[in-house]
């Protein structure tokens, strides 16, 4: 395996904040944006190979099956479904891998490429959920306008963020809760109590075995196994990769995305 960079992106995320930060008049939207977000991360990280990880929005997840509620109520609009599914082959014409699974979330295979990879990864997410990953070798790129500006998060940028080591990050979740997931919480905990009762405890388990919470013990062991992600993902095999920008350039041109196709054919 290459022991430089791996560049691993959550495909779902960073399409839809290309969906809405560009006019939905422009046809397929977030395949331009997100191609052109990638093209610009490619350029920025230098990176050994790329892989493109993906929910299976059709297929529900063990999480969605331990906790009905999880994620309930997000509707997507059918331009962004339909964009969703063009985008996993359109990405792969460019010569990266990705990654997409029933049952498996987009998470799940960052968390699977973070352990697989020998050398430094780049995981290029606005899922706080993935701080859980941040060590020495592993920086978190997170959007922070649309997909123009970039933060770097490693362990020191999580204490500050939370409070808590990145290993810690599914506790965290799990006593404080994840509104937009519909993951509940202990009752009464905010961020402030929940990094107090790790720094405390050092773990929720810890935690529990003391007395802290009984009345819902086995909720948050619920929660924080629906807040992990899980580093057995199945992945492609992760090599160094040439990317195929002429390839890209022909099919962006048949999804009718003549402008990307002249930048990618350029660079070919």
């Amino acid at each position: 395996m290459d022991g430089r960079l791996l560049l691993a992106v959550d495909g779902d995320s960073l399409a839809h904040r290309a969906y809405h930060a560009l006019p939905k008049s422009i046809a397929n939207n977030a395949v331009l944006g997100f191609s052109n977000f990638l093209v610009r991360l490619w350029d920025a990280e230098q990176p050994a190979a790329v892989l493109v990880a993906w929910d299976s929005l059709d297929e529900p997840t063990y999480r969605h099956e331990a906790l009905p509620a999880y994620q309930s109520g997000r509707e997507f609009e059918d331009s962004i479904v339909a964009q969703l599914d063009l985008l996993p082959d359109f990405v792969s014409s460019f010569g990266f891998a990705c990654a997409k699974a029933p049952g498996y979330e987009a998470d799940d295979f960052l968390a699977a490429a973070a352990r697989r990879w020998k050398g430094p990864v780049a995981v290029a997410t606005s899922d706080r959920d993935a701080f859980q990953l941040a060590s020495e070798r592993v920086t978190i790129l997170q959007p922070v306008k649309g997909v123009s500006e970039l933060a770097r998060v490693g362990p020191a940028q999580v204490r500050e963020r939370y409070g808590v080591e990145p290993e810690q990050v599914p506790d965290f979740i799990a006593l404080r809760g994840d509104s937009s997931d519909r993951i509940p919480g202990a009752p009464g905990v905010g961020p402030k109590t929940a990094a107090a009762v790790l720094k405390q405890y050092g773990s929720l388990e810890a935690a529990l075995a003391a007395g802290r919470f009984a009345a819902v013990a086995d909720d948050l062991r619920l929660y924080r196994q629906i807040a992990r992600m899980d580093p057995n993902a199945p992945l492609p095999r992760l090599a160094a990769q040439k990317p195929k920008w002429a390839a890209g350039a022909e099919r962006a041109r048949e999804l009718g995305l003549n402008a990307l196709a002249k930048r990618l054919t350029d660079r070919a």
